[in-house]
């Protein structure tokens, strides 16, 4: 399941760096505006404690996690959807990921300058907000005579539903409010708005960069967390970050203890950016090895099978199903047999994250 978010922002806002600690790619980070021109694409692993403790469990010979992918994207500059400095291109790489994640800086560092002259998150976010929502409202507006015309004649519900849903759309935005954030309270379904590619339908999440004065102060993240809501908020400190990612990984360990923090920012993004996209894990476990498998929250036993191989989706019987923690808690699959806690699931299951899964299927 190729899915991607959309590292998006400000010039000098820290997005090459923390794509660089993301994937150690080396991906040009400079104190220049549209260092990035072309996107940069990372793949990035989603950390999973639960994978370590099965493969003891089987004895596997490697660890496969889920992944995420990260695409660093070109600096925002006010004016972009009228196509300043790079609109066009960077309105366009956005709507081709599938969330969007924006950093933004709350560093103060008179050696690395701010495109507008001085810091101020609240004003930054609005700056690439405003840019998104225009860019929807250009869009809604070319397809509004297309849409007059399919509907005024025609008896077609569904093309009066999606028109119906674009008026509303045009009327949330024109108010200030992304999609994402006001689309449930506006009573407007975004499946409705699918074919128009909106970029404010985007699932959002919002990264602070911040240094460790400011990572530590609770009343600053807590204002920011409510300002962005209701997307995530993960606060880092991205030169740290890439710091860290350099390290082996005991080192890393005790450079994060002595700075108070229980783990790295890059976790908590790939995980964040995993829950963004409607992403959910399953596990698969043996001798040869223990892995993470990606489906969308929601999907069923046989589409789960279909993510390991079209066959398996084809001639799925049924799925062998425990539970990580039942697992876990009866010390290996004989015993979570024995204590009742393995089920035998058919098509219509809905699978739930940490499913430890075995399909049985007919080639």
């Amino acid at each position: 399941m190729s899915l991607s978010i959309g590292i998006v922002g400000l010039p000098n806002v820290g997005k090459s760096t923390l794509f660089n600690a993301l994937t150690r790619a080396g991906a040009l980070a400079s104190n220049y505006p549209f260092a990035t021109i072309e996107p940069n694409v990372g793949i990035v692993g989603v950390p999973d404690t639960r994978l370590a403790e099965l493969a003891k469990l089987y004895d596997s010979a490697r660890i496969v996690p889920a992944t995420v992918r990260f695409v660093d994207i070109a600096g925002l500059v006010r004016g972009a959807a009228q196509g300043q400095g790079l609109g066009n291109q960077f309105l366009g790489h956005i709507r081709e990921t599938d969330a969007i994640c924006q950093v933004v800086r709350v560093f103060t560092d008179p050696d690395v300058s701010h495109v507008e002259g001085d810091v101020s998150p609240e004003r930054d976010i609005e700056t690439v907000v405003t840019e998104l929502i225009l860019a929807d409202l250009q869009t809604l507006e070319k397809a509004s005579a297309r849409l007059a015309k399919e509907t005024k004649f025609a008896k077609d519900p569904e093309r009066n539903r999606v028109a119906d849903a674009a008026v509303r759309a045009q009327k949330l935005l024109d108010s200030g409010t992304t999609l994402f954030a006001g689309a449930a309270s506006a009573g407007i379904d975004l499946a409705d708005l699918r074919e128009f590619q909106l970029l404010t339908a985007k699932p959002f999440l919002y990264v602070f960069n911040a240094d460790s004065d400011e990572l530590a102060d609770s009343a600053l993240r807590q204002r920011l967390s409510a300002l962005v809501a209701p997307a995530e908020a993960i606060f880092l400190d991205a030169k740290t970050e890439a710091d860290l990612a350099e390290l082996p990984e005991d080192e890393a360990a005790e450079l994060l203890a002595e700075a108070g923090l229980g783990e790295p920012g890059l976790d908590q993004l790939a995980r964040a950016g995993f829950r963004a996209l409607g992403l959910q894990t399953f596990l698969t476990a043996g001798p040869k090895e223990t892995r993470a498998w990606t489906i969308r929250a929601g999907g069923c036993a046989p589409e789960a099978a279909g993510v390991i191989h079209t066959d398996f989706q084809r001639g799925f019987i049924k799925a062998e199903i425990v539970s990580y923690g039942d697992l876990i808690a009866a010390g290996s699959l004989v015993a979570a047999r024995a204590a009742g806690k393995v089920r035998i699931e058919g098509k219509d299951y809905v699978m739930r994250d940490g499913d430890v899964v075995e399909f049985r299927f007919n080639v």
